[in-house]
């Protein structure tokens, strides 16, 4: 998958500017796909260039003025042949796994700090996809959105990112308590935070 293709998907909510696209990337997106504002605007350049998007251009009066980027019919054709292209397989390449994996040879303690601190963040974005989670609801039940909203792939993605994160926290707990455990038994003090008390 390239940039093209969540960008024109982004696109799919409507006319937008690249400070909008950046501020949906950030907020939703980046639970699968991330980019920063540099290669966005890069993409939005090259999107219009092929005819993909439209850009028009809105005068402000005490700001700088803005482009607002829309879908072309072009665009449209090409984000739905895309949904026909059987994806990649994922792969994934974490450096906390690969430390994860040489703990019984290195510094434990720096590993298990490592964890915990994934774990800190884990919480903070699903701190955040709950919040944007009650946004797209707006008061209704899951079932009523999923039946009554205009476009569900938003929600769908939301909803994998949330699941992603409390796996990364129940993964974490159990690693601090492995590691906790070792290290008693070897009669090293473990270090106690708040990071193993999530999902008891």
């Amino acid at each position: 998958m390239s940039l093209k293709h969540a960008v024109l998907a982004a696109l799919l909510e409507g006319e937008a500017s690249g400070y909008d696209l950046a501020k949906i990337f950030d907020v939703s997106v980046a639970n699968f796909w991330a980019a920063t504002p540099q290669q966005l605007y890069r993409e939005l350049e090259r999107l219009s260039e092929a005819g993909l998007i439209t850009a028009r251009v809105v005068e402000q009066e005490r700001r700088p003025n803005k482009r607002m980027f829309s879908l072309t019919e072009p665009g449209r054709q090409d984000l739905a042949a895309y949904t026909t292209t059987p994806p990649r397989p994922s792969a994934v390449r974490d450096e906390l796994m690969v430390q994860v994996q040489a703990c019984d040879g290195g510094d434990t303690a720096a590993v298990r700090e490592f964890v915990a601190r994934r774990m800190e963040t884990a919480r903070a974005k699903l701190a955040r996809y709950d919040r944007l989670r009650e946004w797209m609801l707006d008061g209704r039940d899951e079932d009523t959105y999923l039946s009554e909203a205009e476009r569900v792939g938003p929600y769908l993605t939301l909803m994998r990112g949330r699941f992603f994160e409390e796996e990364n926290l129940r993964w974490g707990e159990r690693v601090l308590i492995v590691l906790d455990r070792r290290a008693a038994a070897r009669g090293a003090v473990p270090r106690r935070d708040d990071a193993a008390s999530t999902l008891r």
